[in-house]
C-alpha cells in the first residue's frame, strides 16, 4: 500500500541515489510500447526505430525536440525529479529487493515504524518491519497496487507499491510509498464509501428476509385424518436432507408445506428459493437455475448470473412444477442431486454446493414417465419421501377451519371486519366440489366479504359470490332448463340472441375459470385449453379483467 507514480521504462534508468538507497537500484516500469516509436507513456524511443516524417510527429514530440538538449535532457531530469516528489510529499518511502529484503528506507518512514535508524531495516525482510506489507506480493506478480490501506498498529495508512525492473524487464524488486498516514484528508471518498457498503448491507438483510419462509406447519390449517398425516410426513422430512415430493393438485398448498419442513430443518436460517418451472421460458432454464460465467450469451451482464441453485446453497430450494421441466435439464439436475455439484452455463469447471431439493407437481410423473416426458431416474431420485396432499373436497370436518382461517387472513389483509360463518353456509361449502381448492375457496370467500354487510356469512352470501355454489356437475352457464321451466320463468320474446346468449356464457365460463385459478390468468387459460393471449383477448371482449 506505497505510492508511487512509474516513471517511463526508457533506456538510460535513473538511478536513485538519495539516502543511501540501495547502490544500482533502477527505478525502471515496463509499459507496453505503441506502434510509432513510443512507449506506452509517451517516451522517445531509440533513435534506431523507424524514421517518420515530419507530418506524422505529434505536437508532444515537437515540443520535446525544441527544448534545449533535447528528449534526453527532459528525460533526465524527470527521472529524479519524480522519485524526489513523491519521497519528498510522501509520508513514507521503502524499497525491497527480488526476495522482499529490505534495501532502502526513508528516515521519516522508518521513525513512523518505531526504528531510530534506517540502516537497522537494511537486508531484513519486509514482513518483520512492516507486518501487513504487500510488497511481497509486488514482487511475485509484476503488477503494481495502486491504492490500497493498509493496517499499521490502530492506524490506517494509504499506500501505493510499485514494481521495479532491470533493463531486460526482469523484476528486481518494489518500491512503496505511504501517501497519508491519516485518513481525514480522504474523508469525502470514505464517506461514500461507507454509504455504499452500508445500502449493500442493507440490500442483502432485505434479500435474505425475502429468502426465509412465510409459513409454517401451524399454517396448515385441519385437523382430519388426512391433514394429520401430512404434518407427521413433513416432520419427519425436516429430520433429514433426502430429496422430497410433494404430489397433489393445484392449490393444495404444496409450498406452504415445503417452507414448513425448511422451517423444521436444520436448514431453517438458511435461504429458502422457491421456483415455478412453468413459468420459466425454457430457453433460460439453465441459466436460471445453474447459472452462467460472463459472455457465456448475448445481453448477459459482465458479471454473469449466480443461478438458483447458488443463491439456496446451505439452503433449500423448492421446484414447483417439476413435471414440466425439459428433458435435457432434467439430466443436469440429476447430476446436481447425485454429485451436490453444478455447472454454470458456459463454464467447464464444476461448483459444489449443499442444497437440499423438495419438488412438487399437480401431474402424474409415472404416466409421463410411460409417455416418455419424464426421466425414471430422476423420478426414483426425487421420489424417496413422496407426501400427497389431499384436495379440498376429501379435508373432512376441516373445510370449516380452513375457511375460518382464510376469513382471519382476509380482516387482517385488507382490514375489512372480521366475517363468521353460518351453519347453513358451511353445508353449502361442503356440498362444492372446490376444483381450484383451496385458491377458489379463497376467491369465492372474499368476494362474498366484499360483496355483504353481513358479519356471519350466510348461504345466499356465498351464492352471490358463486352462483349454484354446492352444485357438483356443470357450471351454471351449461345449465338448460326444461321447456316448461322456462316457458314458467319468461315470456318467449325475451329469448337473447345467440351472440348474447354466447357472451352470456363464455363470461360465466371464463369467471369460472378464474375463481377456480384464484384469479391467475396463465392458469386460468391452462385449465380451458387456451393460450394466455387468447384468454386475455376474450376477457378484453367481454370486459372481464383478471385478478392477478
Amino acid at each position: 500500500m506505497e505510492k508511487a507514480v512509474p516513471p517511463p521504462r526508457c533506456d538510460h534508468g535513473a538511478r536513485a541515489d538519495r539516502q543511501g538507497l540501495h547502490a544500482g537500484l533502477k527505478f525502471r516500469y515496463s509499459y507496453p510500447r505503441r506502434s510509432g516509436g513510443r512507449d506506452g507513456r509517451g517516451c522517445v524511443a531509440d533513435r534506431g526505430e523507424e524514421h517518420r516524417g515530419e507530418a506524422d510527429r505529434g505536437d508532444g514530440e515537437r515540443f520535446l525536440d525544441a527544448l534545449p538538449g533535447g528528449p534526453a535532457m527532459l528525460r533526465g531530469r524527470a527521472m529524479p525529479s519524480l522519485f524526489e516528489a513523491l519521497d519528498t510529499q510522501s509520508e513514507g518511502t521503502v524499497a525491497v529487493d527480488r526476495d522482499a529484503r529490505v534495501v532502502w528506507i526513508n528516515a521519516k518512514y522508518a521513525r513512523m515504524l518505531g526504528i531510530a535508524d534506517p540502516a537497522l531495516a537494511i537486508g531484513r525482510e519486509v514482513e518483520d518491519i512492516i507486518p501487513h506489507s504487500q510488497m511481497r506480493q509486488v514482487v511475485a506478480t509484476g503488477q503494481p497496487i495502486l491504492l490500497d490501506l493498509m493496517l499499521f498498529g490502530t492506524q490506517r495508512l494509504v499506500v501505493s507499491r510499485f514494481p521495479l525492473t532491470d533493463d531486460a524487464g526482469t523484476v528486481i524488486g518494489a518500491v512503496g510509498f505511504v501517501l497519508y498516514d491519516s485518513l481525514h484528508r480522504l474523508k469525502p471518498l470514505l464517506a461514500e464509501l461507507s454509504r455504499l457498503e452500508a445500502e449493500l448491507a442493507a440490500t442483502k438483510r432485505r434479500l435474505d428476509e425475502g429468502r426465509q419462509p412465510r409459513y409454517t406447519l401451524q399454517s396448515y390449517v385441519g385437523d382430519s385424518p388426512v391433514c394429520l398425516e401430512v404434518k407427521r410426513k413433513a416432520r419427519l422430512a425436516a429430520r433429514s436432507d433426502a430429496p422430497i415430493l410433494l404430489l397433489g393438485e393445484t392449490g393444495t398448498g404444496k409450498e406452504l408445506i415445503a417452507q414448513a419442513i425448511h422451517g423444521l430443518s436444520a436448514r431453517s436460517g438458511r435461504p429458502f428459493v422457491g421456483v415455478n418451472v412453468a413459468a420459466i421460458p425454457e430457453t433460460l432454464l439453465e441459466a436460471e437455475f445453474f447459472g452462467a460465467v460472463p459472455g457465456a450469451y448475448t445481453g448477459l451482464d459482465r458479471r454473469g448470473r449466480e443461478g438458483r441453485f447458488k443463491t439456496a446453497d446451505g439452503g433449500t430450494l423448492f421446484l414447483d412444477e417439476i413435471g414440466d421441466m425439459p428433458l435435457g435439464l432434467q439430466a443436469k439436475l440429476l447430476r446436481a442431486l447425485q454429485e451436490q455439484e453444478i455447472e454454470p452455463l458456459g463454464s467447464d469447471r464444476p461448483v459444489k454446493i449443499d442444497v437440499r431439493v423438495i419438488a412438487a407437481t399437480n401431474v402424474d410423473l409415472e404416466n409421463r414417465i410411460r409417455d416418455g416426458r419424464f426421466r425414471s431416474d430422476l423420478f426414483y431420485r426425487l421420489n424417496v419421501l413422496p407426501i400427497r396432499l389431499p384436495a379440498l373436497a376429501d379435508m373432512g370436518g376441516g373445510l370449516e377451519a380452513i375457511a375460518e382461517s382464510i376469513l382471519q387472513e382476509i380482516a387482517a389483509r385488507t382490514g375489512l371486519p372480521l366475517r363468521g360463518l353460518t351453519p347453513d353456509a358451511v353445508e353449502a361449502l361442503g356440498r362444492h366440489r372446490w376444483p381450484g381448492n383451496v385458491r377458489e375457496l379463497r376467491n369465492v370467500l372474499e368476494r362474498a366479504c366484499l360483496l355483504t354487510d353481513n358479519r356471519r356469512l350466510t348461504a345466499e352470501d356465498l351464492a352471490e359470490a358463486l352462483p349454484n355454489l354446492g352444485g357438483s356437475a356443470a357450471p351454471p352457464a351449461l345449465a338448460v332448463p326444461s321447456a316448461p321451466a322456462a316457458r314458467a320463468a319468461e315470456p318467449a320474446a325475451t329469448v337473447p340472441g345467440y351472440d348474447e346468449a354466447f357472451d352470456a356464457f363464455e363470461r360465466a365460463l371464463l369467471g369460472r375459470a378464474l375463481a377456480a385459478s384464484g384469479g391467475k390468468a396463465t392458469e386460468a387459460a391452462r385449465s380451458l385449453g387456451i393460450s394466455r393471449a387468447a384468454f386475455y383477448k376474450k376477457l378484453a371482449r367481454l370486459g372481464l379483467r383478471a385478478g392477478g
